[in-house]
Order: structure tokens, then C-alpha cells, then sequence
């Protein structure tokens, strides 16, 4: 399918005014792509849309003084072949790669981003990259498809279409909030969404500052497409409810907020300054309407914190609750802080004896002291080819209740035990070449002794002439320049999707030949702060939870792969153990 055109014309009244009036372009279905240049001290600027009357959707838009003003050019793209469910399919396409482009602001709406089949999908589809080519040589685009669909502007990106689940989840949420601000609520109200990593709960959150952001501000409402899920929301009643709010995304890791605030900064209604830590939404001047927190797993109870936070623990406690609730946790700060609270959860990724502990998420899940949070499940798995199937395969595994027969994931996901470390290396170092985004995560079964000036320049050696050194940055490690040569830690990739994960399980995990049954070596495991009792609230850090978190560890570094997972066990029998479950590779 090669039969599509581009059209280019100006974007101004004169030239808009003198379209012609022929059918493929007053009475056809199209996409088109208005841009602009960059302006002083900001992005150029793209909308993307589809239209059966391209003439007159352009009289539309050059009375718009916000258009007028940024855009310059119009293309449209023409295909005798094209009907709505392709032009939406295109459209669709496109406004995601000009997401992750990184060089222009996407005026778009996401709520016109969808994912709908339709009759001979795949074959349109062999044309779409075709035409973002065309458009890249023409100017429009900067990057590469590849560059694009890699980059952390692309996965945490609020321009996706949502898997059903999650779209069901985010029109319940906001039917909740509309009744909530409706009734003017007092401040606390929790809701819960639930998910097994790779379902998409940061793509929820995400999603939902943009939705939110765009319903208050309601500009161009008479273009929000009447069938859209979200329409109702734009209604003017509902539009007031909540205009003007202060709203926050709340991210307790700082490697992943770093990157959430980069994307915030190209995305017209957001700005970085709404992605915040725990500790910023406490000490704010101001109170927020809602705050979502994304991995709210990680939340801190009180604590021995590091870098000396523990003062100022006891102090935003004594300033929120004047001394009546000494050990209040970062749950409670945001509870305190804001009206309602959207947490995006999964227990099973706690990783920190600091992190809230899950009793305390249970009691507030039984609706302990008042009434049951809202919850929502997402269930669909967005990041692995493997499938649902290979998430519960990794938790079972490394369970005391393991599968009682190795699973096979298909041709479509690569999976297996490594028993040579030159041969992980040489696989993570391929695939990075042939898809980009693969890197070597371990275990912290090592000391990081690297960072020392007078320290060795590797951290983990494995034998074979394979020396790594433990991550060199702490944010946004995964896209960093030397990455690849590198080891990342939980800290560093909690959150984030790579393409290919090598996987090194240290000797801080390993298998009883004799009980059948993991345990962990505490003396091999190195965090630090992953290890400590809380003296503060008179809590032991318990063999039983250093256990789970270890294991929680590897199953969320065996869950960041998208393609593929290559597994290097350094203990024997728990390389003989998970044998029975993983194919040997290499």
C-alpha cells in the first residue's frame, strides 16, 4: 500500500481561504498535521487530526487565536483508500510518535488517542511508518521511530491508548471525582488502582493528570468528538468542577520522577513542577484538590531515612498533626494534604523495610476506622510478550508454592538461563544493537565500592573477565550514554520498560537442596538502607520480610524486560533449582 499523497499548504487566513473545494478534500476522509516553529524560549508545535472535510475543519482552525499564533503549515495526508476507523487509526499513530519526538509540543487532547480494530488493520498499518517518514524528511519530525519508541518521552508519554481495563478504570475514577467535587468532600478520600507490573498503572496516572488538566482548562471543547469515552466530561457543568484545581503526581522514586517531569515540560496543561516527591506535597504552602501517586508501594513510614531526612521526618509530623502523631507516614502527609488520593499499587513491589509497611495498606484496603477505598483492577499486560502468564510464572518461582511444570512464553519472548557471564554480556550487548533499550540489572548482592575515589572502577566481578560497576547515575540511569557497560540497581529501574533485561541473581538469594525451599544470605545482601530495623516505630527487620523483599527485588528486575529476559545465576543450586523452570540459553 503505497498510493497515499501529501498535500502541503500554508497555515494562514489568505491561504486557508483558498483551498480548493474538490471532493478528496471537502468529502473524503484524511488526516492532517498542522505545525509551527519554535518560539523564544519554547517547543515548535504540532496538532494532528482527522477530518471528513478538510476545507472546512481548516476554517475552524484559522479562527483559532492560539493556532493562529504557533502554527504555520498544514499537511494533509490523502488516500482514496482511507475511510474513519484508518484516519483515526493514523491519527492516532501519530500523535503518539509527535509525543515522543521530544521537539514539539503536542496541542492534542489524549483522549483522541485509541487503539480500535477494524476490517484489514495490519495491512494500513504496513503504510503508517511510511507516511511518518515522509513527514519526518519533510521537516515535521526530528527522530527516528526507533529513537522514538525507545525513549522514555514515548513509554511515559500521557498521549496512549488505553488497553480496555485501564479506560474502564479511568472513566470510574473521574465519574468519582466529578460526585466527590460535586459534594465538596473534606480531605482524605483514597482510591485504589491495583496491577501486576507491566499493566500500566504509571500509564493510568499519567494519563489522568493530562485528562484532568485538559477537562479545567476547557479550551476547543465543540472538537471533542461526541463518541469519545470521555465526553461527558467536557460537558460545562462538569468542566467547572474542575477548573482552576491544584493537582499533583507524586512519585516517590527520584530516578523515575526525573524522567516523568521531563515529559511533563513538552505537554501543553501539565508542567514539571506538578511531578513532586512525598516530601515536597508536605512541605507545600498549599493544599492540593487531588494528588496521584504512582508506585505509591514505595511510600515511606517513619523511619531512619537517608542523607539525614529523619529531622525533617519528626518535624513535617510535628508540623501537620502538632505532636498528637508522631509517626505519622508519607500516606498520611498526602492524605492530610490533599482531598482525594488516586494510588497506583502493587504490594508485591515493595522493596524497603521503609516502604509503608502491607499491613498497613490492608487495613486501610478492609476500610479499617471508616468506609472501603474505591478500587479498580487493571489485569491487561502492556509491557511483556510474554503475558500475564510469564508475571505470575516469575512470582511463583520464586515462591515456596512453585509451578509444578516449566511454561514455555513463545517464539515471541526470550527467555532463559545464562550460565556464562561473557555470554549475557555478548546477548544484552546484541540486542542493544539490534533494538536499542537492553541492559544488564543485578541483584545488590555487591557493594558499591565504586563511587570511592580511591575504589576500584567495577563493582561486580563475575568471572570470565566480566567487571561491571554499579549504575553511575542515579536518575535516568536506563537512557544514560554508558548504560550498557554498566549494572542497574532495583533503584534505577523500578518503573521503567526495557526492551531486553540481563538479569544476575548474587548470592544474596539462594536455594536449600535438601528443605527444597528459597532463603536468603543476609551477609551477601549490600543495601544498606534495604536491611535496617525501624527503630523509630520499635519494628524488627525480620528475616521473613528481608525474604520478601529480595525476592520481590528479582521478580520486579525479571519483569522490566519487554522482548526478552536472560537470567545469570551466581549460585549453583539455585541455578540447578531454576533450571527446572527457565531453558539454558547460550
Amino acid at each position: 500500500m503505497t498510493n497515499y499523497e501529501i498535500k502541503e499548504y500554508l497555515f494562514d487566513r489568505e491561504s486557508v481561504g483558498l483551498l480548493p473545494d474538490v471532493p478528496r478534500l471537502s468529502n473524503w476522509p484524511v488526516v492532517y498535521v498542522l505545525n509551527g516553529p519554535a518560539g523564544k524560549g519554547r517547543l515548535g508545535a504540532v496538532y494532528l487530526g482527522e477530518t471528513v472535510s478538510f476545507t472546512s475543519r481548516m476554517r475552524q482552525h484559522i479562527e483559532k487565536e492560539d493556532k493562529r499564533e504557533r502554527l504555520r503549515q498544514v499537511r494533509v495526508v490523502l488516500d482514496e483508500r482511507f475511510n474513519k476507523s484508518v484516519c483515526l487509526d493514523l491519527e492516532s499513530r501519530l500523535i503518539q510518535y509527535a509525543a515522543g519526538d521530544g521537539s514539539l509540543e503536542v496541542l492534542n487532547r489524549n483522549t483522541g488517542v485509541t487503539d480500535a480494530d477494524y476490517f484489514d488493520r495490519d495491512s494500513y498499518r504496513e503504510m503508517f511508518d511510511d507516511i511518518f517518514n515522509d513527514l519526518r524528511e519533510a521537516g515535521v519530525f526530528q527522530r527516528t521511530i526507533p529513537q522514538i519508541v525507545n525513549s522514555e518521552l514515548f513509554k511515559l508519554s500521557p498521549f496512549k491508548a488505553l488497553t480496555h481495563d485501564q479506560g474502564i478504570a479511568v472513566v470510574d475514577i473521574m465519574e468519582g471525582l466529578t460526585q466527590d467535587l460535586s459534594d465538596e468532600l473534606g480531605a482524605g478520600d483514597l482510591i485504589f488502582v491495583t496491577g501486576d507490573p507491566g499493566t500500566g498503572k504509571t500509564v493510568v496516572a499519567i494519563y489522568l493528570m493530562k485528562l484532568i488538566s485538559d477537562v479545567g482548562d476547557g479550551r476547543d471543547v465543540e472538537e471533542v468528538d461526541g463518541d469519545n469515552m470521555f465526553a461527558d466530561f467536557y460537558l460545562e457543568d462538569t468542566r467547572k468542577l474542575f477548573q482552576g484545581l491544584k493537582i499533583a503526581l507524586v512519585v516517590p522514586q527520584q530516578a523515575l520522577r526525573k524522567s516523568i517531569g521531563n515529559v511533563f515540560k513538552n505537554t501543553p496543561g501539565l508542567h514539571p513542577d506538578m511531578v513532586m516527591s512525598p516530601w515536597d506535597v508536605a512541605n507545600s504552602d498549599e493544599d492540593f484538590d487531588i494528588v496521584i501517586v504512582d508506585e505509591a508501594h514505595r511510600l515511606n513510614q517513619y523511619s531512619a531515612q537517608v542523607h539525614s531526612r529523619n529531622k525533617e521526618f519528626k518535624d513535617i509530623n510535628a508540623r501537620l498533626y502538632g505532636g498528637q502523631k508522631p509517626d505519622a507516614s508519607q500516606l498520611d502527609w498526602l492524605r492530610t494534604k490533599s482531598k482525594h488520593v488516586i494510588l497506583m499499587f502493587d504490594q508485591k513491589q515493595s522493596v524497603r523495610p521503609h516502604d509503608l509497611p502491607k499491613e498497613e495498606f490492608a487495613e486501610i484496603l478492609d476500610g479499617a476506622g471508616g468506609q472501603k477505598p474505591r478500587t479498580y483492577s487493571l489485569v491487561t499486560q502492556m509491557r511483556s510478550l510474554g503475558g500475564n502468564d510469564y508475571i505470575q510464572y516469575v512470582y511463583d518461582v520464586l515462591s515456596n508454592r512453585p509451578p509444578r511444570e516449566r511454561l514455555s512464553f513463545g517464539d515471541s519472548y526470550e527467555l532463559g538461563l545464562v550460565d556464562s557471564p561473557r555470554t549475557l554480556v555478548e546477548l544484552i550487548n546484541a540486542r542493544e544493537e539490534e533494538h536499542g533499550l537492553s541492559r544488564i540489572v543485578a541483584g545488590y548482592a555487591w557493594k558499591w565500592v565504586s563511587r570511592k575515589i580511591d575504589g576500584p572502577d567495577f563493582d561486580i566481578d563475575l568471572g570470565e573477565g566480566v567487571r561491571l560497576p554499579w549504575n553511575s547515575k542515579k536518575v535516568d540511569w536506563v537512557t544514560s550514554a554508558n548504560a550498557i557497560n554498566e549494572a542497574g540497581s532495583i533503584h534505577t529501574v523500578q518503573g521503567y520498560d526495557l526492551n531486553y533485561a540481563g538479569v544476575i541473581i548474587g548470592e544474596d538469594l539462594r536455594f536449600d537442596p535438601l528443605t527444597e525451599s528459597l532463603y536468603i544470605d543476609k551477609s551477601n545482601y549490600h543495601d544498606t538502607q534495604g536491611k535496617q530495623n525501624n527503630k523509630l516505630r520499635n519494628r524488627e527487620t525480620t528475616t521473613e520480610m528481608l525474604t520478601e523483599f529480595i525476592t520481590s527485588i528479582y521478580a520486579v528486575l525479571l519483569t522490566r524486560g519487554i522482548r526478552g529476559t536472560f537470567i545469570h545465576v551466581v549460585n549453583p543450586e539455585l541455578r540447578e533449582y531454576l533450571g527446572r523452570y527457565f531453558p539454558t540459553i547460550g
